[in-house]
């Protein structure tokens, strides 16, 4: 089953400016209650993090990260995930097991 994807930039917004923020070595989750009684997530990358390559990798560690465990996250609620800079320097030696470890402490 495919995740719901926040695409809009007024979405986006809206959920960095109202929601509750989490911190991770890796990322920042922006965490909000939606009223379309269905779970979106957003997966954001700025330059900070590196090149387009870089960039894409992190969005499809958070995006397999989110594919494999969705069911643990709450419904009706809006999760965007932003990558941090220290990425950058390191993600040649990121693997997905890293992410994972990292982002699991946030959804239990």
């Amino acid at each position: 089953m495919s995740i719901n994807k926040i695409k809009k930039t007024k979405d986006f917004s809206t959920i960095y400016n109202k929601s509750k923020k989490v911190h991770t070595k890796y990322a920042i989750i922006f965490i909000k209650k939606n009223l379309e009684k269905e779970q979106r997530f957003g997966f954001v990358a700025s330059k900070k993090t590196g090149n387009s390559v870089y960039r894409n990798r992190i969005r499809r560690l958070f995006k397999e990260f989110v594919n494999l465990n969705k069911n643990k996250f709450s419904k009706e609620t809006d999760y965007v995930f932003v990558g941090k800079s220290i990425l950058k320097d390191n993600l040649k030696n990121i693997k997905y097991k890293d992410i994972e470890k990292d982002l699991s402490k946030v959804i239990k």
